[in-house]
């Protein structure tokens, strides 16, 4: 069976979906992470530790690695993960997207470039660099419009996106953020942290999942994002499935994220783009060289063929050459609700996730966060509460029951100090 490397950051989300996957498909299995079990010395040549914050001395240390026990594939399982991936396989000669188009989907002021290159519809943008007193405001307006949106250029889960609706909310806004990625966890030795002041792009937001093979795209799932994420902070919460949008609007959608992904240079495995349906049309936000974050991809059941399969599956078959005919969601609606961190404190409780699970429709209920730890709500926080995926009849129902098992779900935070 092929033997696949999993890179894959000891705090992603990911983890369990994809080890999930290895069983299922019987393949062998090496688990690249920054920390490595306690039982390490007992697994011999399947686990290897890594800085993913190097990337050329991680790709380095699996040169070696696989030296020894050969590897036919390399899988990056999150945000963290993509870069060294593909750094690895560059270096195994395996398989694998450019090293610098993945990097562009880390870096938005990359990503930004080379997308008006290609003439890609996206919000206007501005670099603003170091600027703790949002000098820069003024001016940010004046380039982009008002109202603008403030974010880090290489976070995720909305973490530091902030909408700004006057110059003196854009100054705060780029202050609060200079601020953030000043913590010593995120700006590392950088002393001038860069962030983006961008156009708000208005209209709804939907995500397009797909999987590329030799540039090729295959739409996965288009998911619509039903609540309004108009800021001042962009808190997602539902993600259902099909979409309901006009197919035209969704079609469209897809082009734009094909001519994207073109731009960038990304031809192998999987994609996760996120757009707005602007009344022009529609506006590329961000594309990611990985599949959807969380535990979101529980929501996701596929078939291909006569075979049912997880995402991640699909992921690791495609990687590995088994063999996929024609991926695709199995009939019906489906959904996840992403459950948010309402207030910053120390988390006490949260009551209601039996009376949640009961619900029909309702297939999970997973609190990530253990009570008794410190919970930061966004825009400095980057952490979900839990996960609640529904399977039914119609996107419709599937948004229905999220919202009722939201309603019942209730978290107690005591504010700290």
């Amino acid at each position: 069976m092929p033997r696949v490397m999993l890179v894959l950051p000891t705090a992603t989300y990911r983890a369990s979906a994809f080890l999930r996957a290895v069983d299922a498909l019987g393949v062998d299995c090496v688990i690249a992470s920054d920390e490595v079990p306690t039982l390490a010395p007992l697994m011999t040549g399947r686990v290897l530790a890594l800085d993913l914050g190097l990337p050329d001395e991680a790709a380095a240390k699996a040169l070696a690695f696989a030296q020894r026990w050969p590897i036919d594939a390399v899988v990056g399982v999150d945000e963290t993960a993509v870069v060294s991936a593909a750094h690895i396989a560059a270096a195994l000669g395996l398989v694998h997207n450019h090293v610098a188009a993945v990097a562009a989907t880390r870096d938005k002021r990359r990503l930004r470039a080379l997308l008006a290159a290609a003439g890609v519809p996206q919000p206007p943008w501005l670099e603003v660099r170091g600027d703790a007193a949002g000098s820069a405001a003024a001016t940010a307006a004046r380039v982009v419009g008002l109202p603008a949106v403030v974010k880090p250029v290489d976070l995720a889960a909305s973490r530091g996106v902030i909408r700004a609706d006057s110059v003196a909310e854009l100054a705060a806004a780029i202050g609060r953020v200079d601020a953030l990625l000043r913590r010593p966890q995120l700006c590392g030795p950088r002393g001038d942290p860069p962030l983006l002041v961008e156009g708000f792009a208005a209209g709804a937001e939907i995500v397009i999942e797909g999987l590329l093979d030799r540039g090729a795209l295959t739409v996965i799932a288009v998911l619509d994002k039903p609540d309004p994420l108009d800021g001042p902070f962009f808190t997602e919460t539902l993600y259902v499935t099909p979409s309901r949008h006009d197919p035209q609007e969704v079609a469209q959608a897809v082009a734009v994220t094909a001519r994207a992904i073109d731009a960038i240079g990304l031809t192998e495995g999987p994609i996760h783009a996120e757009l707005r349906l602007a009344a022009g049309g529609p506006v590329l936000i961000e594309v990611a060289a990985r599949s959807i974050g969380g535990r979101c991809s529980s929501a996701l059941r596929l078939r291909d063929g006569d075979s049912e399969l997880s995402l991640e599956e699909l992921i690791l078959r495609h990687a590995c050459a088994m063999p996929l005919v024609r991926p695709q969601l199995v009939p019906g609606g489906a959904g996840v609700l992403m459950l948010p961190v309402p207030a910053s404190g120390v988390l006490r409780s949260v009551a209601g996730t039996g009376e949640a699970a009961a619900l029909p429709g309702v297939t999970s209920v997973e609190l990530t966060i253990p009570v008794g730890q410190e919970v930061e709500a966004l825009p400095e926080g980057d952490r979900y509460l839990g996960f609640v995926v529904a399977h039914t009849r119609d996107a419709a129902a599937a948004e229905a029951v999220l919202r009722r098992a939201w309603a019942l779900l209730k978290a107690e935070i005591e504010p700290s100090g």
